[in-house]
């Protein structure tokens, strides 16, 4: 039998007809090591610091993507803070004095910053008219006493008559009621005659308190018209009673209730700086003006010197005592949103949480809130007003809050 040397199953296991193993050569394994050696250099300094740059750029994004925040913490709100509230100075009594009687001025004797003493004279006026009708009304009565004394010996005539049966009961009846009319005419021409004196007496105007003059409205000459028909522009003088004056504040609701009589009170003025003048709380008006959410209240002040004017500004602080535990944060971390008044904290894990707080008295750039916040939280100073729960945020600053 014949073997085919290129019969490849003739050659399995046959070994003498294998032909003679290959070889690589120097050449092929050194330019085989070159592509191997480009291939790694090609990876680690191309696709390496690519692929590197990409994660940290995409850290960084993610990264960017997180809000950053300041915040702050609260400040422990006083145990007795002053509540100061803005006040203009009112005389204790302050009255418009108008004429009674019409007629001329004829002469004013007090005019404006004249201190007068209760019952001292103002001014007289001339009535020519007044005196004429006063005239008239005595004369009406003299007329109507007459009358009067005629009915009644009338009447007496006819009670005696009636006893000899001259007359009948019945006209004597009839004299009887004209004696009583004439009676009535006479009384109330009487009384005109007291009105019309009464009013002429008004012709002369009387302080009627110790005060100070604060206006004068009227010439030597002028008309005058009796009462304030005319309008408060033709007021004679305006009265004003500056021994104590009164000053009105309007104290926000949270504080009403410390609001109390005999509380104390210190007023600032700018035309006396750095004194405290001292005042006292006499009364409220007890009911909350549901427009501004305030309680009016009433401060007394000594002015028996006379060095407070009336109708100046002053600043009014009240010591209120608190409480509650009251905290203090800047105006800028309030959200108001249709829940109320909120804040926004940063939480665990750096995750915001919305608070709503009530808001106690306004500092201008700060606010006390009287609940719903807690003195270790971290408030954020300016929420975005987009902030909702849970949005993870970077804090980058803590700073303590250390004014009011």
């Amino acid at each position: 039998m014949t073997t085919d040397p290129t019969d490849p199953m003739e050659t399995v296991g046959n070994p003498a007809a294998r032909g003679p193993k290959r070889r690589r050569s120097p050449a092929g394994l050194i330019a085989l090591a070159i592509v191997l050696v480009a291939f790694a250099a090609a990876y680690f300094l191309g696709i390496v610091p690519r692929q590197r740059a990409q994660e940290a750029l995409s850290k960084e994004t993610r990264a960017l993507a997180v809000p950053t925040v300041a915040v702050t913490t609260p400040k422990q709100g006083d145990a007795n803070a002053e509540l100061v509230l803005p006040g203009n100075l009112q005389p204790y009594i302050d009255t418009p004095i108008y004429a009674r009687a019409s007629g001329y001025l004829k002469h004013w004797t007090a005019d404006i910053g004249s201190t007068v003493k209760k019952g001292e004279l103002l001014a007289e006026i001339e009535a020519p008219e007044l005196d004429a009708q006063l005239q008239k009304a005595r004369a009406d009565v003299s007329a109507a006493r007459a009358t009067f004394e005629q009915a009644q010996k009338t009447a007496g005539r006819w009670q005696e008559l009636v006893r000899t049966g001259s007359v009948s009961a019945q006209d004597a009846d009839l004299a009887q009621n004209t004696m009583r009319t004439r009676r009535s005419e006479l009384d109330a021409a009487q009384q005109e005659v007291a009105r019309l004196e009464r009013v002429q007496g008004y012709r002369r105007i009387y302080a009627p308190f110790s005060g100070i003059i604060t206006a004068r409205n009227a010439e030597t000459g002028g008309l005058i018209d009796a009462g304030a028909a005319s309008g408060p522009g033709r007021e004679l003088f305006r009265l004003s009673a500056t021994e104590k004056l009164r000053v009105f504040v309007n104290v926000p609701q949270a504080a009403a209730k410390h609001a109390v009589p005999g509380a104390a009170a210190e007023l600032s003025l700018t035309e006396y700086p750095g004194r405290k003048i001292p005042g006292k709380l006499v009364r409220t008006a007890k009911s909350i003006d549901a427009g501004t959410r305030t309680l009016l209240a009433e401060i007394e002040v000594d002015n028996s010197k006379g060095e407070l004017l009336p109708g100046s500004y002053a600043q009014v602080r009240l010591k209120i005592p608190a409480t509650v535990s009251a905290l203090i944060v800047p105006i800028n971390t309030l959200l108001f949103r249709a829940e109320g008044p909120q804040v926004a904290v940063v939480g665990p894990s750096d995750k915001t949480v919305l608070k709503n707080v009530t808001i106690g008295r306004d500092f201008g750039t700060t606010v006390e809130l009287l609940a719903g916040l807690e003195a270790t939280d971290r408030v954020i100073l300016n929420p975005a007003d987009s902030i909702d729960n849970g949005t993870q945020v970077r804090v980058v600053e803590v700073r303590k809050n250390k004014e009011k």
